[in-house]
């Protein structure tokens, strides 16, 4: 994966991360493991409607995976691929900034 891929990716995982209803979404999925939009309004302090629109957002960064389900429900599971992906992304920018930093900790001391 390319550079640019990569912070695109990053991108999209902070946008979605900043949200707190999409976070508590992604806690919810992360402990309960696999749910549908209803299982989970029914955890989280948000309706149906608005727990469907953040689970489309958190699908759209590939954060959370729909598979249909019996009775045309579908459940939505995590995909931590992206959120590597991000990792990847903050490790590299970190180290970017650790030469820097102890340089300046360096000089200043």
């Amino acid at each position: 994966m390319e550079n640019s891929d990569l912070e695109s990716v990053a991108q999209e995982v902070f946008a979605a991360l900043a949200d707190p209803s999409r976070r508590a979404i992604l806690a919810e999925l992360a402990a309960g493991g696999p749910a549908t939009a209803t299982d989970l309004a029914a955890k989280v302090p948000i309706t149906r409607q608005a727990v469907a629109k953040h689970l489309t957002l958190l699908a759209e960064a590939g954060l959370v995976v729909a598979e249909p389900g019996e009775r045309r429900r579908v459940r939505y599971r995590l995909d931590s691929a992206p959120m590597k992906v991000a990792q990847q992304f903050l490790a590299a920018l970190a180290r970017d900034w650790d030469g820097p930093l102890a340089a300046l900790r360096d000089h200043l001391g």
